[in-house]
């Protein structure tokens, strides 16, 4: 069983500069401690994401980390211009020793590209594209491209990744996509959801990782554990939707089940309680999915730093030694 970390890096209130020390401490930590990739979302204008910029966090974490991989999930494509970002892949790429993971998406905030002043009748349209030419960008040695949005002819490419053709690809959400494009893929929610995914992932013919996504708390006792997330939840929901109750709308597979936290542990988008407890939860998750790649979202809320490392150290320290489930 490998193991990862998905982070938003919300914005808590402290000062910018102590978040980014805080969050390279924990990078830190789950290379030391062997979780095997560290995710990092994309977003923009809202206090989910502090640091909507990937590559310069992922530069940063390079210089504290000697195994662990750092994957995006996702770059939203519409915003970037895809040679740029062609460019910053590939300097990350040699940055980490080839241990980037290259997770792209469209964006599920119709807010947010409406503030960026995208057209949001084009959002699949832009990603279509802007992937077309990011790929070719990867690999080859100039480009020529003429699409609705961006005409290239001849431009020559000097920064190539250290990965061959390029970094892993993965693309969360729609497992059908994912399959169908040679990407990796995650899924949350109940165990049968997920096991139901993971098969219709192989059915479709994917062959990459399929893994399983969910937050985690770990305390000393379920009672705690419990006690603290519910605080917690609240405030992760309100920091996830402001723009979309302004806009009157509803979030896309809301990750936070409208804030519901007991609805949220029932159906294990939040798992939380003592090492024991969430033990059991990942053995249960491995053996009725077939999963054999877990992240857990362990930073959410108002979950202080302190907290965050002493659950991850205590996930590592009583989970992390699951072997892996046959037919994973």
């Amino acid at each position: 069983m490998r193991y990862g970390i998905f982070d938003q890096m919300e914005a808590t209130g402290e000062p910018l500069h102590q978040l980014y020390r805080d969050r390279l401490e924990l990078a830190a930590l789950a290379d030391q401690a062997g979780f095997w990739c560290y995710h990092k979302s994309e977003h923009h204008m809202i206090p989910l994401d502090a640091m909507p910029q990937i590559g310069l966090f992922f530069a940063a974490a390079a210089q504290r980390t000697a195994r662990l991989r750092f994957g995006s999930l996702v770059y939203l494509l519409p915003f970037h211009h895809p040679i740029r970002l062609a460019e910053e892949i590939s300097a990350l790429d040699h940055l980490l020793d080839g241990r980037f993971e290259l997770g792209v998406g469209r964006g599920i905030s119709l807010p947010e590209h409406e503030l960026w002043g995208l057209d949001t009748t084009r959002m699949q349209e832009n990603y279509d594209e802007s992937l077309q030419v990011l790929l070719a960008a990867l690999t080859n040695d100039t480009l020529t491209f003429h699409g609705p949005t961006y005409h290239f002819d001849d431009v020559p490419i000097i920064v190539r990744p250290l990965q061959e053709p390029h970094p892993p690809l993965w693309y969360p959400g729609n497992v059908v996509y994912a399959a169908r494009h040679g990407m990796s893929t995650l899924s949350g929610g109940p165990p049968a959801a997920v096991a139901a995914a993971r098969q219709r992932y192989r059915d479709e013919g994917g062959t990459g990782t399929f893994g399983a996504i969910g937050s985690i708390y770990v305390a000393p006792t379920d009672d705690e554990a419990r006690a603290r997330v519910r605080s917690a939840w609240a405030v992760h929901t309100a920091r996830l939707t402001p723009l979309f109750r302004a806009w009157g709308l509803t979030p896309p597979n809301d990750p936070t089940l409208g804030g519901d936290v007991d609805k949220a542990l029932a159906v294990g988008a939040l798992v939380a309680g003592s090492p024991g407890t969430v033990r059991e939860h990942v053995e249960r998750l491995g053996r009725e999915t077939g999963v054999d790649y877990v992240v857990g979202k362990f930073t959410f809320g108002d979950l202080t730093h302190r907290e965050v490392m002493r659950s991850v150290s205590l996930f590592a320290e009583h989970v992390m030694l699951l072997p892996t489930p046959v037919g994973g």
